[in-house]
């Protein structure tokens, strides 16, 4: 059984917004050794690849879950509705896997577990987390960045 879920992007599958991936090779062989399944929430949301970035606006992801802030990508359209589906999916698999640990691609506005960006489409990060880190957090699963996981493999 799976002890890992990890975002689809750091196994090496396209589907960040701009069409590409962010292959890290060791989480790849967690994924071939069976102890991990991937998904990438903001295409299981409805997104397509590749797509217009999204930042979250007027609060934290916590904001967002609790239908205080929204989702909106860099022409302005509001993509929250797809970003909470994606959120509720991973959620799901994760449970229906009991899965205890999630390794996220940080900056996300999905997946981000320490920084994202601020909302202003100018680049700069803050301190935060994404809407399905988030959630999932809130559900007692770890979450963690592939920098934190990478990090403790090689002390």
């Amino acid at each position: 059984m799976p002890k890992y879920l990890i975002s689809a992007c750091l196994v090496g599958e396209n589907v960040r917004y701009d069409g590409k991936n962010c292959l890290e090779e060791k989480l790849k062989k967690l994924l071939q050794n069976h102890q991990a399944i991937t998904l990438c929430p903001e295409v299981m949301g409805g997104l397509d690849t590749p797509r217009l970035p999204a930042e979250i606006v007027g609060g934290t992801a916590s904001d967002v879950l609790d239908k205080k802030a929204k989702v909106l990508d860099s022409d302005g359209n509001n993509v929250t509705e797809a970003f909470l589906k994606g959120a509720f999916l991973a959620l799901e698999i994760a449970q229906k896997n009991m899965i205890t640990h999630v390794i996220l691609k940080e900056k996300s506005p999905s997946c981000g577990s320490h920084f994202i960006y601020d909302g202003t489409f100018q680049g700069r990060k803050i301190q935060g987390m994404g809407i399905t880190a988030t959630l999932l957090k809130r559900h007692g699963i770890e979450v963690m960045s592939e920098d934190e996981f990478l990090a403790n493999l090689n002390p």
